[in-house]
């Protein structure tokens, strides 16, 4: 889907490629063939730097060529088919003399929160102010999706406590795969905000990255943000790791006490089998004659299968 949009009086409104302007923002998502090459041709912007987000191997990076920068990073995102999953995919930025370009393989968070017909200091004519504030929601993004990890990890927990089962379990796994893919994503997006910093005061660059001093501070809080939310993705990554390794040890616990507990149940039940198969052999054995040999068989089975029940109560077998 190719989307021109541009600002007016705060607001933004809806551009005719054919009459594209100056200034303009133009926004691909899960493009298809025909408009990649009319952005290309409007842009003239690398091929490469249009279709490098298409690819969601991608890793975060910034280039420059000729007039054109390409900054491009990885942002959360939620799939339909799988709500509960957490994953990202990359989000690549243009940054050309006359227009912004954004290009992403899934519509995502981050380009919604500029959607609206109205949003505080936001233009599309301020490019590099348009950049570090898609970073900063970016980095806004990721610090919500880990606090809602961490809820959905205590309350794992919780159930885990009252019931042992592998749902919960599994639920921990995509737990700690979605915090393996943010901490990847967190840590090449903070170097690329590093790199920002240091284009910023390289002049040759200058012309495209017209940085004011509110942009120096938005650029700092961007740094701020992505570091906060590399720290939290860290604490959470140890907090599950040690919960996983907390019920490991539980589960193997909770084994051993009823591999125990069956073994102290076989010993019992073995004890007046083997006494009734030893008085059972054919050959002579007390109180054969005896009219009260079966009871008295059956008193001393009972009697040996108490005691050896108590003595291995008393041993915390049962």
């Amino acid at each position: 889907m190719l989307k021109i949009t541009k600002t007016f009086e705060d607001r933004l409104h809806d551009i005719d490629p054919d009459n594209i302007e100056s200034g303009s923002w133009i926004s691909l998502i899960k493009p298809t063939a025909e408009e990649l090459l009319l952005t290309e041709r409007i842009t003239g912007a690398p091929q490469d730097f249009i279709r490098s987000a298409l690819d969601p191997e991608e890793s975060s990076r910034i280039e420059i060529e000729d007039n054109h920068i390409l900054v491009l990073i990885n942002v959360p995102v939620n799939h339909e088919a799988s709500p509960g999953e957490y994953d990202t995919i990359p989000l690549g930025m243009v940054v050309t003399p006359d227009y912004f370009v954004t290009i992403c393989q899934e519509y995502n968070e981050v380009l919604q929160s500029f959607k609206g017909t109205r949003y505080r200091y936001f233009s599309t004519f301020k490019r590099t102010r348009f950049l570090f504030q898609l970073l900063y929601h970016s980095a806004l993004l990721f610090l919500k999706d880990l606090r809602q990890m961490a809820r959905k990890s205590d309350k794992i927990e919780h159930d885990l406590r009252l019931s042992m089962k592998n749902e919960e379990l599994f639920q921990l796994l995509d737990l700690q795969k979605g915090l393996t893919y943010y901490s990847m994503s967190l840590r090449s997006n903070r170097v690329v905000v590093e790199r920002l910093l240091r284009l910023c005061s390289n002049p040759q660059v200058s012309h495209l990255i017209k940085i004011r001093e509110e942009d120096e501070d938005l650029l700092d809080d961007v740094r701020v943000e992505y570091d906060q939310a590399i720290e939290m993705a860290q604490i959470q990554t140890d907090v599950l790791a040690g919960m996983m390794d907390a019920f490991a040890s539980v589960i193997s616990n909770n084994l051993n006490m009823v591999m125990k507990f069956l073994a102290s149940v076989t010993i019992v039940i073995s004890i007046p089998t083997m006494i009734s198969s030893f008085f059972g052999m054919n050959v002579p054995v007390p109180w054969t004659s005896h009219p009260l040999g079966f009871y008295i068989v059956g008193f001393v089975s009972v009697v040996l299968t108490i005691a050896a029940t108590v003595i291995l109560w008393k041993k915390r077998f049962f």
